[in-house]
């Protein structure tokens, strides 16, 4: 699973329903170069038309990047909204696209595109759990040039 840890529990945001972290659907593979904002954009309106977040999280995410770079080496930025989007989240998820040609991301090639919307503090879960995938040189291989069933199965830690 995604989260090896048993969490303390928190109140539900928004709503009873739980969602999985990620769904197959928020999985775009072998996606051709665009500008870093576009990306930024079609990953959040991914997370915003599966629910994970109202539509105002999206320029949360552009705002984020002004201010801070998501870039987090090894071909991979991890774009999330600003602290003030907060309230934007209903639920946590991610959205993933690949870039197997690469794209320019604030002077850095990246390959992987994965879009954070963390309820309360369980971005910094999603964050360490992600780098941690990362650090397999194999599983980020993967994850650039996998399809989306790899791509599922690596992060979500499912087949």
């Amino acid at each position: 699973m995604f989260f090896n840890k048993k969490k303390k529990e928190e109140p539900a945001a928004n709503t009873a329903e739980k969602k999985e972290l990620l769904y197959r659907e928020n999985i775009r593979v072998n996606c051709e170069p665009d500008t870093q904002e576009n990306v930024i954009r079609k990953v959040g309106q991914m997370l915003a038309d599966t629910g994970y977040v109202d539509q105002g999280y999206v320029d949360a995410m552009v705002e984020r990047e002004k201010t801070f770079s998501t870039f987090m080496g090894s071909g991979l930025a991890l774009p999330h909204g600003v602290e003030e989007a907060k309230k934007t989240i209903k639920h946590s998820g991610i959205a993933v696209m690949t870039f197997p040609k690469g794209i320019d991301w604030g002077g850095n090639e990246v390959h992987v595109v994965i879009g954070i919307a963390g309820v309360g503090d369980e971005h910094l879960d999603i964050l360490a759990n992600i780098a941690d995938k990362m650090l397999d040189e194999a599983a980020a291989e993967k994850l650039t040039t996998g399809d989306v069933d790899t791509v599922y199965s690596i992060l979500a830690g499912k087949e």
